[in-house]
């Protein structure tokens, strides 16, 4: 699963990157300095890992990971090949949801690309560019749907949430904007359509803003702008995540307390980003290791067992199941939370809920 970085040229997007991954992707003050995407993959911060290490002494501890990518700066008449526009589309296409980072704050000494600073043209921007991609790909739909339809009828379906589709982007809304029902969200799952993917949005404000950013008028723009498709929005101050990103665990939390926060913009970015893809963790624990699993929200425990082993999702026979609260509110003792009678015994068709702590039963 993976989460694309975008932004106009010099919005702070590749130093994001840098700061999430260390990956050391080139940064400087010109567009299109990033051509080719980086990726990297980063460790899902998670507490209760750790307060589980403190209980089992594990040898190994295993995060859940995200996979992010930074792709190149877009420009107006992308979706025309202008700029690095084509490759900035394909390079779209093939993750899974977006971060759209903003440019919240005024410096002379960097340079924005159109010459101001308007977080809302800046989103339309690249909103715009994503829908004229989007409306050339309906048409082709469009074209191959109705030519079907004369040998089968039940294409019908399909050009009528098109039709919708078509709609709301000619308003220059995106795709993602409208209310689907099943039967449309599994017309729409082979769409490719770049609008529909779920997006974040990360208002980059300077060191002074940070902790006031109810303050920064641009920050509350885009946070009325978000709330119109359902997004959120994450303040953070780019160039303090790079330096936090360079510090050791607690020097970081000494400059976190300074600073008045509890965590980093950038622990809070990776969370949300791993909830934006619609994931969740299951959690094993012993002494061997202590692990986060990473399902979709909505797996059944066989089908969660099977991220640890094919053979324990063909075995499966039962789940024994707590949740970590309970497992906490019993002292950290599975013999205590078995006599309090908060482990539950699960079939095939439980749905696993973020924060479980499993045992999978299964016939070898």
């Amino acid at each position: 699963m993976k989460i694309g970085i975008v932004g106009l040229p010099n919005v702070g997007k590749s130093t994001l990157f840098n700061s999430i991954t260390k990956a050391g992707a080139e940064c400087a003050n010109y567009p299109f300095c990033t051509i080719e995407p980086n990726v990297g993959v980063v460790a899902v911060p998670d507490e209760r890992l750790e307060k589980l290490a403190e209980i089992y002494k594990p040898q190994k501890v295993t995060n859940a990971v995200v996979e992010f990518v930074d792709i190149a700066g877009l420009v107006k008449g992308a979706s025309k090949g202008e700029g690095l526009g084509n490759k900035f589309l394909s390079h779209i296409r093939e993750v899974d949801s977006i971060i759209q980072v903003v440019r919240c704050f005024e410096n002379s000494n960097i340079v924005h690309v159109d010459g101001s600073i308007d977080p809302i043209r800046d989103i339309e921007t690249i909103n715009l560019e994503l829908i004229l991609a989007d409306l050339e790909t309906i048409e082709k739909r469009l074209e191959k749907a109705r030519k079907l339809l004369k040998a089968d009828k039940k294409y019908q379906s399909e050009i009528d949430i098109l039709e919708k589709v078509k709609q709301v982007l000619n308003s220059g809304k995106c795709a993602r904007t409208i209310d689907y029902n099943e039967e449309e969200k599994e017309l729409l799952k082979d769409s490719f359509l770049l609008t529909l993917k779920p997006v974040l949005y990360v208002a980059n404000v300077s060191e002074n803003e940070l902790g006031h950013e109810d303050n920064n008028e641009n920050v509350l723009k885009v946070k009325e702008y978000a709330q119109a498709e359902n997004a959120e929005v994450i303040p953070l101050c780019v160039k303090i995540e790079e330096e936090l990103s360079t510090l050791e665990k607690n020097e970081k939390q000494e400059m976190l307390e300074a600073l008045e926060l509890e965590e980093s913009g950038l622990d809070k970015l990776i969370k949300a980003s791993y909830k934006l893809l619609g994931l969740i963790s299951f959690l094993t624990a012993g002494e061997p290791e202590v692990r986060a699993w990473t399902i979709k929200n909505g797996t059944k425990a066989p089908q969660a067992a099977g991220k640890i082993h094919t053979d324990i999702e063909r075995g499966f026979i039962r789940a024994e199941v707590i949740s970590f609260t309970d497992f906490m509110d019993s002292g950290g003792s599975m013999v205590t939370a078995k006599e309090k009678g908060l482990i539950r015994s699960e079939g095939k068709d439980y749905i696993m809920k973020d924060g479980d702590i499993v045992l999978f039963r299964f016939n070898v």
